[in-house]
């Protein structure tokens, strides 16, 4: 969030002070505070500050005898907000090279260049979600917000200058930021529940909130109110904030109409202006508000750490990240921002946009060194290296064969030419496609892989209401276009069956999975919750989708492979760094118990139709525990993919498809 500035009226405690609860909203959110479980809409409270501030300083020189300066304006906004951002990445850059691994450095190096060019929010729209618990291994997610505000200074002053020069008056401003905020929270509702990363992140959704503060600015004047409705107005817009910060969480749809609770609770005190209230006017909450920037800034990366060395559950670890992210923030205000800031506006001509650059530049090289060079392999042993490759040993087809849309499989062939299997599923097929041909008895033998993301072979299924993406809506006509296909096929090749069942029935078991337990799938009532009813309709599919397969050939339906909950490569670098010997695994009760309805609807099928069942667990668990590490090496690529040195170990079992069938 970018640090204050003065409007026209002059430096306003009461804004200072409500940026102060939102940083603290921010910080301890993410720190994980109990009771904070809605800190996030800090950021949609400073939204609203920075819109506020930003139309007065626009508006405020459109309206003076020497006019506007578009190139000030920007200029005044890069010595605010790039100093400091340019510091952090240095030094996040320098102790990546001793501390983070190739793999982690290549990515801290793409969002360093993201950061620094103000189109993070872009980039991390792309990898991810902001909730996703991908999201606590990226240095730089916080500069999603500092991208959205940079993309809105560039356009306000250009757009509110345009309306100015057609028509110089308040009143036309006024309309086209009114038309603008409507469009964009319209935008915004329509497409948080349907794109919601993409609503979250870009600044199309995220403009009304700053125009609702760019509002505020143009009409407060017109607001003549007595000292009790001021105070009335605080109150009801800390009310909003506070209730937002406690009533929402990571579950809630975002942003969407649920921003407009703290949108309009930040609105409401901005037009209170009520100056040295309990509220903001005290001292702990100037020094917060002054260096907000810098905390902001700061107490990210401090939570990457703790997630980092897997102390985030540790509550010293959270009280000295805390204490830590108060230090930073305070020496970077008073070393870095306010010198920089008062150093640079002394530049004459062209000297301080060079000086910017420059830094920019500076900072920028080594980041963009560590993406070309693939995080500058070499600077740890082979051993911890090859740990955090493991991330990146999947299929090498997979763009290539596993679609995300369309209807149709490419077909692809692994092995040889021959075909002796087919092997049919989800993503949990592509990623053991490789040992499946590695199980072909001869030379030239090969297996076909039809396999789709997101889609579970069951005849009739369809995706949850709350899945929205291409590929899960056209599941069933993939599986229709299968079975079509399957006429045409010998019927002595046989159809290897493999797909993450037990996800479609529950839901997620990762760390922090939001849909724990909510179904993904549904055939002919949407169920928001694995219920014994949905969990018998689900088995059922799954029996009869095997039998009315293996009428026309033999059937192998794979069990479940196990889940680790947590991301297997990650989390075994970290052990490894430390010097610990545990293995990632899970128990056995623990994979029955998510799983053992799977075993029963399988076997059931065997029992009925003679479907041959393939259970992976003699290879992947031992001594009671179900391993994602096999001497320190990772077996899986994520939590629950197997990557292709863990699917080696099933291509034992796999060859059990290529033999001879009894007479």
């Amino acid at each position: 969030m970018s640090q204050h500035a003065k409007t026209p009226s002059g430096f306003r405690n009461d804004i200072n002070g409500l940026r102060a609860w939102a940083v603290v909203a921010v910080i301890l959110y993410h720190f994980g505070v109990p009771g904070i479980g809605g800190g996030f809409v800090g950021v949609d409270v400073f939204f609203v500050i920075s819109g506020f501030l930003m139309t007065g300083i626009v508006v405020g020189g459109l309206a003076r005898e020497g006019g506007f300066s578009v190139w000030s304006f920007y200029m005044a906004r890069a010595r605010r907000i790039l100093p400091a951002l340019l510091v952090l990445c240095l030094v996040l850059l320098t102790l990546g090279w001793w501390l983070l691994l190739p793999l982690d450095y290549k990515m801290l190096g793409k969002h360093a260049l993201a950061a620094l060019t103000f189109l993070s929010n872009i980039t991390f729209q792309r990898e991810a979600g902001y909730f996703d618990a991908a999201s606590h291994e990226k240095w730089l997610l916080h500069t999603w917000s500092l991208a959205v505000e940079w993309q809105f200074y560039m356009l306000l002053p250009l757009v509110l200058l345009g309306v100015w020069k057609l028509r110089p008056s308040r009143q036309a401003l006024t309309a086209v930021m009114v038309a603008g905020l409507l469009g964009s929270l319209a935008w915004s509702i329509v497409l948080t529940p349907r794109m919601p990363t993409s609503a979250f992140y870009l600044l199309p959704t995220r403009a009304w909130e700053m125009l609702a503060g760019g509002l505020v600015y143009l009409l407060a004047h017109r607001l003549v109110l007595t000292a009790r409705q001021r105070m009335a107005l605080e109150l009801a817009g800390f009310g909003l904030v506070m209730g937002a910060i406690v009533g929402f969480d990571a579950s809630s749809e975002w942003p969407g109409w649920r921003a407009l609770v703290p949108v309009l609770g930040a609105v409401l005190v901005l037009l209170a202006a009520r100056s040295n209230t309990f509220w903001t006017g005290h001292r702990v909450a100037q020094w917060l508000g002054t260096r907000s920037y810098s905390l902001y800034l700061w107490h990210w990366p401090i939570v990457v750490a703790t997630v980092y060395a897997q102390w985030q559950d540790e509550p010293l670890a959270m009280a000295g990240g805390l204490l830590l992210t108060l230090l930073l923030g305070h020496l970077s205000y008073h070393w870095v921002e306010t010198p920089a800031r008062q150093q640079l506006v002394k530049l004459r001509g062209g000297w301080g946009a060079a000086a910017l650059v420059c830094g920019a530049v500076v900072v920028a090289a080594p980041g963009a060194l560590a993406q070309w060079k693939q995080g500058l392999p070499g600077r740890f042993s082979p051993k911890v290296e090859l740990v955090s490759q493991e991330a990146l040993n999947r299929n090498p087809r997979h763009k290539n064969c596993h679609p995300a849309s369309g209807v149709a499989s490419p077909s692809c062939m692994f092995g040889g030419d021959r075909l002796r299997a087919i092997l049919l599923g989800d993503s949990h097929a592509d990623a053991v496609v490789s040992a499946l041909a590695a199980a072909a008895p001869q030379q030239g033998d090969g297996v076909m892989e039809w396999s789709y993301t997101g889609c579970p072979t069951l005849f009739g299924v369809l995706p949850a209401p709350h899945r929205t993406l291409a590929a899960e809506s056209q599941c069933g006509r993939f599986l229709d276009w299968a079975k079509d296909k399957l006429v045409d096929v010998p019927k002595d090749v046989p159809l290897v069956i493999v797909n993450r069942t037990s996800l479609y029935a529950m839901g997620h078991n990762e760390a922090g999975a939001k849909d724990l337990n909510t179904p993904l799938v549904y055939f002919t009532q949407p169920s928001d919750v694995a219920s014994p009813a949905f969990l018998a309709e689900f088995a059922q599919r799954l029996t009869d989708t095997a039998c009315q397969l293996a009428k026309a050939r033999p059937v192998y339906l794979v069990r479940p492979f196990p889940e680790m909950g947590v991301n297997v490569p990650h989390t075994a670098r970290a052990m490894v760094v430390r010097g610990q010997r545990e293995e990632v695994s899970i128990s056995l009760a623990a994979y029955h118990q998510r799983h053992d309805f799977v075993w029963a609807a399988q076997d059931v099928a065997r029992d009925q139709c003679g479907v041959k069942i393939l259970d992976p667990l003699p290879y992947l668990c031992w001594d009671g525990r179900c391993h994602g590490t096999k001497d320190g090496r990772p077996l899986y690529y994520d939590d629950n993919h197997l990557s292709e040195f863990g699917n080696k170990l099933l291509v034992p079992m796999f060859a059990l498809v290529f033999e001879p069938l009894p007479i």
